[in-house]
């Protein structure tokens, strides 16, 4: 008579990944996000420990050498009143860093809210906010927000909510779709059998489940805040002097490259351009992870 063997259990059977680890070893294995987190995490460090790291006073003017082309002194050169380009750039991160995550907070916390709503009540509710939010993503961002501010006065804080609030409708459309998926599904019925609150089912049963796609939307909008912070100071209208904001500097020195003192700007304009790109590889990462 013959012995039966069992098989013993594999690691893969006894240790079962939850969803969550499933998402964060996926993202340790993206390439995509490693490298875009890597350059947020360099400008994250550059702004808040920023001023440890320069040689020089970033608001410190030198007539003298103004204009100076890079050199082992001055490794970005200096601007037209001789202020350390370097330094500037380095410490310039602060304020977009700033700004740019709090719109999109406030832009992801609304949004949700608002596609949580549509979704959920459809019929007349979800007829009336949809024609208004489509109202306001017809008119591009930059228009909405300088009108806002010309009417509410230049401020971080107002940056901060026109950016938010002009972000938030777009947003707001992807939640609503996955929340009009979710609505059809056996656990949401069973909510309602229980004779739960709308909130109760909205924000408790069915907000959980849409998490992926609002994670995937608001690393996609923190790029488009950036260069709409960004694009603002440089039109005069976002963050002010003396702050060594990346837009402002190129919005103040972006006449001297006709005189060929391009150093001025390129440095700026290569931090803007290595933030925004570095947001994007780190969205596609999740998204790529969330997909799996």
């Amino acid at each position: 008579m013959s012995a039966v063997q069992t098989s013993s259990p594999t690691p893969d059977d006894t240790r079962r990944r939850s969803p969550l680890a499933e998402v964060f070893f996926s993202l340790l294995r993206s390439r995509t996000f490693l490298v875009g987190f890597a350059i947020v995490l360099f400008w994250v460090a550059c702004a808040l420990f920023g001023e440890r790291i320069v040689r020089c006073e970033m608001l410190a003017d030198d007539i003298i050498n103004a204009l100076a082309p890079p050199s082992s002194e001055h490794w970005f050169g200096t601007d037209q009143i001789g202020r350390d380009v370097f330094s500037r750039v380095i410490v310039g991160s602060r304020d977009i860093l700033t700004v740019a995550p709090l719109a999109t907070l406030l832009a992801t916390v609304a949004g949700t809210a608002l596609g949580l709503l549509t979704g959920y009540f459809r019929g007349l509710v979800d007829d009336v906010v949809s024609r208004i939010l489509e109202a306001f993503m017809a008119i591009p961002v930059v228009i909405v927000a300088l009108l806002a501010i010309v009417a509410l006065g230049t401020s971080k804080t107002t940056v901060i909510v026109v950016i938010g609030l002009s972000f938030a409708p777009i947003i707001a459309r992807t939640v609503r779709s996955a929340v009009l998926a979710e609505r059809e599904l056996d656990y949401v019925a069973a909510a309602q059998l229980r004779h739960e609150s709308a909130l109760h089912t909205m924000f408790v049963e069915i907000l959980p489940n849409v998490i992926p796609p609002i994670l995937v939307e608001t690393t996609v909008r923190l790029g488009y805040a950036i260069f709409a912070v960004a694009t603002l100071s440089f039109m005069g209208f976002g963050i002010q002097p003396p702050s060594p904001d990346w837009g402002l500097s190129i919005s103040n020195n972006y006449g001297m490259i006709g005189g060929g003192f391009w150093w001025t700007v390129l440095f700026d304009a290569l931090a803007i351009a290595s933030l925004v790109i570095g947001v994007n590889l780190a969205a596609d990462g999740v998204h790529g992870a969330l997909n799996d």
